[in-house]
């Protein structure tokens, strides 16, 4: 049957059912049945692609919704960042020993300096003190203001010596001696002990102070035997150190 003879069957079985029909209802009726197939089955597809689409834009807004992505442990403890290896501090060198009886040679018969060195304008002598060592005998002249310019160390023959400014002779027990001498010293302005130590050392047997005069102070040294010594100049306190070796 052909699509006008349906619909022409189609109005005639509605006039029946229902009496006078509505002019525009059975204007709808007809548009309705006298669409094409065609057109009814494009709308079919577009309403099911919509669908579709919804569909898939719904899961892809729920993949992409932050509130459903894990969330971090942040109330649990961190991970502890893995020690690094400390470095080893660098090992600190030794200070370098200052000379001892054992690494300084004795000199025999010769003259020591005259050295010299920055200083005070006058340095103030504050102590003199002797001693006996295994090896040695010592006398040590300590500076309380800082070291002399100056200090010179001559050997003799003899223990005769002269006292400036009077020029007075002395003989100081031994058969030889040292004669000290240190330039921009004072002897008398800090210093109060004795000026003449009589020992009874090996070696040293007594020292007496010969000169103590315009900035220059000379100790005497008697010896018994050969002159052989060594000097010292060292800090902390500042002091000259003589050293007269026993057993020659």
């Amino acid at each position: 049957m052909s699509n006008e003879n349906f619909r022409r069957e189609l109005n005639r079985a509605f006039d029946g059912m229902s009496g006078q029909p509505s002019p525009t209802l059975a204007r709808r009726i007809r548009s309705a049945v006298a669409q094409p197939p065609a057109a009814r089955s494009y709308y079919w597809m577009a309403a099911a692609a919509a669908v579709v689409i919804a569909v898939l834009l719904v899961g892809v807004l729920f993949v992409a919704n932050p509130l459903h992505r894990p969330t971090s442990n942040v109330g649990g403890p961190a991970p502890s960042p893995s020690a690094s290896p400390s470095a080893s501090p660098p090992a600190t060198p030794s200070p370098s020993a200052s000379p001892t009886q054992a690494s300084a040679p004795f000199q025999c018969g010769t003259t020591y300096g005259p050295i010299t060195q920055n200083g005070p304008a006058v340095a103030y002598v504050s102590d003199v003190r002797t001693g006996s060592h295994p090896g040695y005998d010592r006398i040590t002249i300590t500076f309380g203001n800082g070291a002399p310019t100056s200090v010179e160390v001559k050997t003799q023959t003899n223990a005769t010596f002269t006292k400036d400014p009077s020029g007075q002779t002395v003989n100081l027990r031994g058969d030889s001696g040292l004669l000290v001498t240190i330039r921009g010293a004072d002897e008398h302005t800090t210093y109060s002990g004795s000026t003449d130590f009589k020992t009874g050392y090996t070696k040293l047997q007594e020292a007496q102070q010969v000169q103590d005069f315009e900035g220059v102070v000379q100790w005497a040294l008697g010896l018994s035997g050969n002159t052989c010594y060594r000097v010292y100049l060292l800090t902390s306190p500042d002091r000259v150190v003589i050293d007269a070796q026993t057993g020659t």
